[in-house]
């Protein structure tokens, strides 16, 4: 486990979370994260992932131990605006346009609709989608309303995004497109990005670290960071490279999934 870094964007110094009922979904996590990096959060279910991202991003209280985003305690200090958040599911609002759906948070925060109108331009722009801001979500294909999640998220240009399996819906082809619009985002604005997933390759494929967690409890087994640089391309998924880093990161889950079922 790594010590606590005054440089990190993200610390986490000793995090247990236990649930009212019982349940300790993440035990003793220890992790900094550095600005611009692009981490995976990589397990089976119930290992406590998407637990880890809620507690980053404020959603959810640690039980003990202490993290630390962007220089203020998890979930306060800044304006809520420099952390965006990606769900699993696109959660828009039905009743209103692609438009006032990625308004939403800059209206939260007092912003007028016309002193916010090129700033959300810009980020429908970012995903594809200006030609579509008066559209309504019920006339959008599943990846088109993700896009739209993630332009709600990019909208207020936070340093940290948050993704919580926000592909794991949709086709493969749909997902590898989605897969190369997020790194695009994360180059283009010098983002640090944690990625939750189940998938070994989309791991690979993302990140330049990814931390393989196990369950019961929750915890951090193996933290591995990936050689090869950027930019990621679909001739990289056929790679050597990519061939190897999958082979490391198979055995460093198989390894969580082995222990798992030697304790029952």
């Amino acid at each position: 486990m790594q010590h606590v870094n005054n440089t990190a964007q993200i610390s986490m110094n000793g995090v247990h979370k236990r649930f009212g009922n019982g349940t300790l979904a993440v035990r003793d996590m220890s992790v900094d994260i550095q600005p611009g990096q692009f981490v995976s959060f990589l397990g089976p279910s119930g290992c406590g992932k998407s637990t880890a991202l809620r507690m980053i991003a404020g959603l959810l209280s640690a039980s003990a131990g202490s993290i630390s985003v962007n220089g203020h305690p998890a979930g306060e200090g800044g304006d809520g605006r420099d952390v965006g958040f990606v769900f699993q599911e696109a959660t828009l609002m039905p009743w209103t346009t692609v438009f006032d759906n990625v308004y939403l948070p800059l209206r939260l925060a007092g912003t007028s609709r016309r002193a916010a109108k090129d700033q959300v331009n810009e980020a429908l722009s970012n995903v594809g989608l200006l030609g579509f801001s008066q559209s309504f979500p019920r006339e959008l294909s599943g990846g088109m309303k993700m896009r739209v999640s993630i332009a709600r998220a990019m909208v207020t240009k936070p340093a940290l995004l948050l993704m919580d399996e926000p592909f794991a819906a949709l086709d493969e082809m749909t997902r590898f497109k989605l897969n190369n619009d997020v790194l695009k985002l994360w180059e283009e604005n010098n983002l640090t990005v944690i990625f939750v997933t189940h998938s070994i390759f989309e791991s690979v494929y993302l990140s330049n670290r990814v931390l393989v967690m196990a369950a019961r409890p929750g915890r951090v087994v193996d933290d591995i960071a990936l050689p090869g640089g950027y930019p990621r391309t679909d001739e990289y998924r056929t790679s050597q490279e990519f061939a190897e880093n999958t082979r490391i990161v198979t055995r460093a889950l198989k390894g969580t999934l082995d222990h798992d079922e030697s304790d029952h």
